[in-house]
């Protein structure tokens, strides 16, 4: 009888799980949706655990780092490798379905690490899940961006790393993605003069239209990237958010000037060839124009900046200073090849997965 009922109370927990190691670009066959269950249960033993119902899920460029075992010990993986054969795990938007952590209570909203799958049991004190506060007419998938990492990171570059003044030419790569996005409209808020490249027209339109660039320009149709960037960039620039590196980065530093600064969030073009990254050939000019190059990511040092984030962005969203542009691919089972899309540039915006149902 118990155990009629305990099957009874089972629960689907569809997975998607890492099945081979990446090497190059991710394909379909590096994932596999697994058909799994879960007790909605934790165990009364003191545990302070949470059971989380998982509701959008963050596809993050830097995910792919995650994916390729233990082989590159050069490059400090923070989390750590995912195993094959286990849960891919990135940042996502909750749902505390049951709870013995007395900081969090059921029905409580939380983002942070979790599972790309239906349910995620996270045990003793969560590593980074926060509570979400409730804003009118903000989407709790919002987290997974605008209030999560990406947006956190476009903030913490623009605002505290670069510090841009005002009538500074900034320019940005990969601008219509999820950070890019926002790190031109923050420098637009700064009064910045700001340049976007895009790998399509529509982004380009975008960035242009949309997100209020003074400017941008579609890569992929440049024979000629030192020729675009002069073109748009006519008296130099003055500060870079480089999401790109590779390649890209190595033009741009013909194109700096004096005393201007880079400023390096992400490195997309690098991601899938660890083994064997691009080298830089103009780092010279970091010398004879003394311009300072320096790269953050998001970690404890800087989280104590995170609440006046969320209350600066909100407000900022409210009174329409920036706009924010997702785009949402239903089920898990489109989850692996929305995170193959985006190093082909197929998404606009913020690329989410959305798992389920907020109710």
């Amino acid at each position: 009888m118990a155990e009629a009922t305990m099957q009874q109370a089972t629960k689907r927990n569809k997975q998607v799980v890492l099945k081979e190691y990446v090497k190059g670009m991710p394909t379909e066959d590096n994932f596999e949706l697994r058909k799994s269950t879960i007790l909605p249960f934790i165990n009364p033993d003191g545990t302070k655990a949470v059971l989380l119902k998982n509701l959008y899920l963050a596809v993050d460029a830097d995910l792919r780092r995650q994916l390729s075992g233990e082989d590159y010990p050069q490059i400090q993986l923070k989390p750590c490798a995912i195993k094959r054969g286990s849960v891919i795990s990135g940042y996502g938007v909750a749902k505390v379905f049951k709870s013995t952590n007395p900081d969090y209570n059921e029905g409580d909203y939380v983002w942070g690490i979790t599972g790309w799958e239906e349910y995620t049991m996270i045990k003793d004190d969560p590593q980074f899940l926060r509570k979400i506060k409730h804003y009118p007419d903000v989407n709790k998938s919002y987290y997974t961006g605008l209030f999560g990492i990406g947006g956190f990171a476009a903030y913490v570059g623009i605002s505290n790393v670069a510090a841009p003044k005002q009538g500074e030419v900034v320019y940005i790569s990969a601008a219509a993605g999820g950070v890019g996005q926002l790190a031109g409209q923050f420098a637009k808020l700064n009064n910045c003069y700001v340049v976007g490249s895009a790998g399509t027209d529509e982004k380009v339109h975008l960035l242009k239209n949309k997100f209020g660039f003074d400017d941008a320009f579609n890569y992929k149709k440049e024979t000629d990237l030192g020729a675009a960037l002069t073109r748009y960039c006519p008296n130099g620039i003055d500060l870079y958010f480089d999401n790109v590196g590779g390649p890209l980065l190595d033009e741009v530093l013909l194109h700096m000037n004096p005393n201007s600064k880079i400023v390096v969030s992400g490195m997309i073009s690098q991601y899938n060839h660890l083994e064997k990254p691009d080298g830089i050939h103009n780092l010279f000019h970091l010398v004879t124009k003394r311009i300072v190059m320096e790269g953050f990511h998001i970690d404890n040092d800087n989280l104590n900046y995170y609440d006046e984030f969320v209350d600066k962005v909100s407000e900022m969203l409210y009174c329409k200073n920036i706009t924010y542009l997702e785009d949402p691919k239903d089920g898990l089972e489109n989850a692996a090849a929305a995170l193959i899309g985006i190093f082909y540039g197929e998404n606009i915006g913020k690329q989410v997965i959305v798992v389920a149902d907020e109710d």
